[in-house]
């Protein structure tokens, strides 16, 4: 289970399937989320970009439930 109060880092061991999600939003922020924010907690990553969190937490969990990150798409 995906919670705000989780670190990028520790969503992205538990979860690898949401890194797509978290790339889409490289764009959002003009810089890589995967880089620059591992250490931040969903909420934090989010208020600090104004970011709607439940949005962002939707759609991570849905990516956990999509299945296995398969090599296509591995960073």
């Amino acid at each position: 289970m995906i919670r705000r109060d989780m670190t990028i880092l520790d969503i992205l061991c538990d979860h690898q399937e949401t890194q797509e999600v978290f790339r889409r939003y490289d764009d959002v922020i003009g810089e890589c989320v995967m880089c620059n924010h591992m250490f931040e907690t969903l909420e934090e990553f989010c208020g600090r970009y104004r970011l709607d969190t439940e949005k962002l937490l939707r759609e991570l969990t849905a990516a956990s439930f999509s299945g296995p990150v398969t090599e296509r798409t591995k960073i």
